[in-house]
């Protein structure tokens, strides 16, 4: 069992970081084999419409014909078992790190023929992790659903199930008194910190056990 998790966020040790990690932690508590991919630290674009992954001669087998630092990222998707994904919400969604990614993964797999969604052979389950500074009910009217329902639905390309986690109104600055931020009570999101984000941990290291016990 092989399973692959990638962080759409900039930063490589806080939240959406810390998740993906319980998420590994849990994968490797089912004997997982796990690795973690920072797209902050390579260097790819997104999808730039060449089309050779549609040309009736294509070789890729799925995989993007760009040749840059994703590329054997990429290649070791398309085999592993289990994909796990993060990434902050950005102005209302995920980062154009992980946008730029979702493009080149899953581009080369969606099928232009008629009566045929992809054209991916195998079967990868995935999670995705969400992060955000709002609150769940913000999250709700601000109809945040529409894009996690989006993703889900495009990686169901890869041909397995997939899951979604939610972290809500997490703890944005290490000192709130140094920040422009006085929209956001300080007290009240250390308490979400100390309170709910373990929470959120055990939630997702559940959530990589089970995806790598399927």
């Amino acid at each position: 069992m092989k399973v692959i998790a990638v962080n759409g966020s900039p930063r490589t040790n806080r939240n959406t970081a810390t998740l993906l990690q319980e998420a590994l932690h849990g994968a490797q508590s089912r004997g997982a084999e796990t690795k973690l991919v920072h797209l902050y630290s390579m260097d790819f674009k997104g999808c730039a419409s060449c089309l050779s992954c549609k040309r009736k001669d294509s070789r890729l087998g799925g995989l993007c014909a760009m040749k840059d630092d994703l590329k054997e990222v990429l290649q070791e998707i398309l085999a592993c078992d289990v994909l796990l994904l993060g990434s902050p919400i950005y102005f209302g969604n995920v980062t154009g790190e992980m946008r730029s990614f979702l493009e080149r993964l899953l581009f080369p797999n969606l099928s232009y023929n008629e009566g045929e969604r992809s054209t991916f052979a195998g079967r990868i389950n995935s999670g995705f992790i969400y992060t955000m500074n709002v609150t769940e009910e913000r999250a709700r009217e601000m109809n945040y659903e529409a894009v996690f329902q989006s993703n889900q639905n495009l990686l169901h390309i890869l041909g397995g199930d997939s899951e979604i986690l939610l972290s809500c109104d997490t703890y944005q600055f290490a000192d709130y008194s140094k920040y422009e931020a006085s929209r956001f009570d300080a007290e009240q999101k250390a308490r979400v910190r100390e309170e709910q984000f373990p929470v959120d941990c055990r939630k997702a290291f559940e959530l990589g056990a089970r995806l790598a016990a399927v």
